[in-house]
């Protein structure tokens, strides 16, 4: 990997623009070189860095406890709490990553394809799809995959999932649920698995795409008299910043529309926003659903 901007370092790590900005100043770290216009570029050893740092933020260290670390010293840790440098236990899951590594992007869409038949939507998703997408973002927050390997196998199962829920035809049992990632947020394959989870029970799911403002989400649930909005966070996004977010849109949306939010930036954290569904496993989707259409 050749020297990163700082977009793309704020892409690659979930760490603000700001926050580098800060952390440079304030730790002398990063530190990044300049190219002919002045602009920040950041060599691929600080990325990986910066990665580790990310991960113990959301393990609750603070940053002045360990931005001047060495990479080692976060590295060890991390070790207590990751799966660093352990391959998967499901030897199925190890042979995807493996095709992913390899580029076999054929071979990986027809091995998908064939689980799928296999599994069912539901099960695809819950059993496959769900820890397949944990073991690759491991891989990549370990430098194991790069990010064309991470994107490779993020399109397959992307294309996979929007074409089984298409051929679900339409839905018509409440609830209306509407879907989006908020700013900031560019991974949008946390909503196809929630939507390929809801829409064999008859939910009627519509997307936002990505990155959708807070009053724009606001406006569109209450015009389209949706009943629930969902949104997610992977991994990349920051903890703190999603739960924020969170407390921002409930405050916005009516009373009358619920408010779901899970994905892995979420997982094992232990604060709850009153009034939000927080959603910690695929299962606990269809036990949410259950619950809302007991009440409604």
């Amino acid at each position: 990997m050749s020297a990163l901007p700082i977009a793309a370092v704020e892409r690659d790590t979930g760490i603000p623009k700001d926050t580098l900005r800060v952390w440079e100043r304030r730790y002398a770290f990063p530190q990044p070189v300049r190219d002919d216009k002045g602009e920040r570029l950041y060599p691929a050893e600080q990325v990986e860095k910066l990665r580790l740092l990310r991960r113990l933020l959301d393990q609750g260290h603070r940053p002045g406890n360990i931005v001047s670390a060495s990479t080692d010293a976060l590295a060890a840790l991390l070790e207590p709490t990751s799966e660093r440098g352990r391959t998967p236990s499901d030897p199925g899951i190890a042979a995807l990553i493996e095709l992913v590594r390899l580029h076999r992007s054929a071979e990986l869409r027809a091995t998908l394809q064939q689980h799928l038949v296999k599994l069912g939507l539901q099960r695809f998703v819950a059993e496959l799809v769900a820890p397949l997408s944990r073991a690759i973002g491991e891989a990549w927050l370990q430098g194991e995959i790069g990010v064309a390997e991470e994107h490779l196998f993020t399109e397959q199962v992307q294309n996979l999932l929007r074409s089984s829920i298409n051929s679900l035809g339409p839905s018509g049992r409440p609830p209306r649920v509407l879907m989006t990632t908020l700013p900031g947020e560019e991974h949008i394959l946390g909503l196809l698995m929630v939507e390929a989870t809801l829409a064999p029970e008859g939910v009627q799911c519509i997307s936002l795409g990505a990155q959708t403002p807070l009053a724009d989400i606001t406006q569109a649930a209450r015009d389209g008299r949706f009943d629930i909005v969902a949104v997610s966070f992977s991994a990349a996004f920051p903890a703190r910043r999603a739960f924020l977010a969170i407390e921002q849109l409930r405050d916005a949306l009516p009373e009358s529309i619920a408010l779901w939010a899970g994905g892995a930036a979420l997982q094992g954290k232990r604060k709850r926003i009153d009034k939000v569904q927080q959603i910690a496993q695929l299962d606990d989707l269809l036990n949410a659903l259950a619950a809302w259409r007991k009440t409604n």
